[in-house]
């Protein structure tokens, strides 16, 4: 039974960081994109980053990028986002998804079937 758990949300102020882990459980290979999204009160889920577990391969929304790092340690079936320069418009639930997906579509949220619960990440300014 494939199970994703995300973990490291918290509150925190502007200009701060977080580091969210997302582990996962019941995948028979290791060569799956995992991405991180994030929806914020009455808005749609986006797509933040995302990394192919195998290459190492990652791809960021323009957002983000810069300021957020994706990394994976594939000993510990665990993927990492590192959050840096947190802004308030940053406020979100933050998922993880994983599935069989080229890199291109990591961040393409229609092309997950897997996902995990959330972790609440809060930025103060």
């Amino acid at each position: 039974q494939v199970q994703l758990v995300e973990s490291g949300g918290g509150s925190v102020q502007a200009g701060g960081s977080l580091r969210l882990s997302c582990r996962a459980s019941g995948y028979s290979e290791n060569n799956n994109c995992v991405g991180w999204f994030r929806q914020a009160p009455g808005k749609g889920r986006e797509g933040v980053a995302g990394i192919r577990t195998g290459t190492g391969l990652s791809i960021y929304a323009d957002s983000v990028k810069g300021r957020f790092t994706i990394s994976r340690d594939n000993a510990k079936n665990t993927v990492y986002l590192q959050m840096n320069s947190l802004k308030p418009e940053d406020t979100a639930m933050y998922y993880c998804a994983a599935g069989r997906i080229l890199i291109n579509d990591c961040l393409n949220l229609k092309k997950y079937y897997d996902w995990g619960q959330g972790t609440q990440v809060t930025v103060s300014s």
